[in-house]
């Protein structure tokens, strides 16, 4: 008798292993029929991403589960990854596009990370792609004519000299758009550059981004909505999620979500890195929301430092916002200068006064995250 077949685990072990390779093959069937709805659905003109759709199978899947005696939350998580995989899937395939017309689009920066997304995008869609480039000038005035819509996508500081040279290349109805993150003084020049159609985009994702499925595009209506519209319908139909913003609303937000969020994360590292400690030996002894910590403060460091200069410092009253933040810091070290613990107390319970029941949520899906990423790394 081996001693495979002595093992007193040894047939269950075999049971599990028929049934995983059957998982394998139905994961197999699954993905020859998303093939079938992806032809489907560029035929008809359809989103690749229907939210109704994944929100009722999730919770159809989830009832079935808990029929079965099976955790609802993991069957929901084993459906979510599917569906992520069938997503990507088909982002490597064509794409439907609006109203079935096939449109020319000019990528000023398409040889960047962000540019060269975009334009795989377009050309999986059945558009036409046009990339010019920094040494591309002399042929600025070729490459413009007759296109439907020009992006600019190049750094923030120099995208407003980009725009001014661009636009006296551009056709009176072509749409002048960019990618930048800020709006209002970019805005402000394209519609004093430009006297056509303006759009203002804010793509909510970086150039790595595996898939389009659920990334959020903002969007900042300039002059003439209707002429760019078609783009906006091109990013749902790539599965992202869509929103309209004035363009003061989005800097104000922005100097929150991007400028604060990368100082406060380029402070940090710089602490981190004068503390005598490497990484591993943090991670070593780390806890899953400590790792979590650490890992979304390195992935800003494995990129480009001028993009994340250009977004911190982006504009004056950004910059301002900072000095703010960092006089708020001298408040707190002077508390813990003084060991004011009463102080401290006093400040968290304001704090926590501001966060509401946010403050709960946020501990519950945190502790989801923190979950998954011990299971998946520690």
């Amino acid at each position: 008798m081996s001693t495979a077949a002595a093992h007193p685990l040894a047939d269950a072990r075999e049971r599990l292993d028929a049934i995983d390779r059957q998982l394998l093959e139905l994961l197999q069937a699954r993905n020859r029929i998303i093939g079938e709805v992806i032809a489907a659905k560029i035929e008809r003109q359809l989103p690749i991403f229907d939210a109704e759709r994944e929100d009722a199978k999730i919770a159809r899947f989830r009832t079935e589960a808990a029929e079965r005696d099976l955790d609802p939350d993991w069957a929901e998580d084993f459906l979510r990854m599917v569906m992520s995989s069938s997503r990507a899937r088909q982002s490597r395939g064509r794409f439907p596009r609006p109203d079935g017309r096939s449109r020319c689009v000019l990528l000023v920066g398409g040889a960047g990370a962000m540019g060269a997304l975009y334009r795989r995008m377009l050309e999986r869609s059945g558009h036409q792609v046009r990339v010019l480039d920094r040494d591309d000038w002399t042929r600025a005035e070729a490459l413009a004519a007759d296109i439907d819509l020009a992006i600019v996508s190049v750094p923030i500081e120099g995208t407003p000299e980009v725009i001014r040279r661009l636009a006296p290349h551009l056709p009176a109805q072509a749409v002048l758009a960019d990618f930048t993150s800020t709006k209002r003084g970019v805005l402000e020049c394209m519609l004093d550059a430009h006297p056509g159609p303006v759009l203002s985009l804010h793509p909510m994702h970086g150039p790595d981004a595996g898939t389009l499925g659920r990334q959020l595009m903002l969007y900042c209506d300039g002059r003439d909505a209707a002429a760019g519209a078609w783009f906006i319908e091109q990013c749902r139909l790539w599965g992202m999620r869509t929103a309209s913003i004035a363009a003061d609303t989005h800097d104000r937000v922005m100097n929150q979500i991007q400028g604060l969020r990368h100082f406060s994360t380029l402070l940090h590292g710089a602490f981190l890195r004068h503390s005598g400690l490497r990484p591993d030996d943090l991670l070593q002894y780390s806890s899953p929301v400590y790792r979590m910590e650490m890992a979304m403060t390195a992935r800003m460091f494995a990129q480009d430092p001028r993009l994340y200069a250009d977004i911190v410092l982006a504009d004056a009253e950004r910059r301002q916002l900072l000095l703010e933040y960092l006089q708020r810091q001298q408040d707190f070290a002077r508390m813990v200068a003084d060991n004011d613990r009463e102080g401290f107390v006093r400040e968290f319970r304001q704090i926590a006064v501001f966060f509401g029941d946010y403050a709960e949520r946020a501990r519950r899906e945190s502790a989801y995250l923190i979950d998954r990423l011990s299971e998946r790394f520690a």
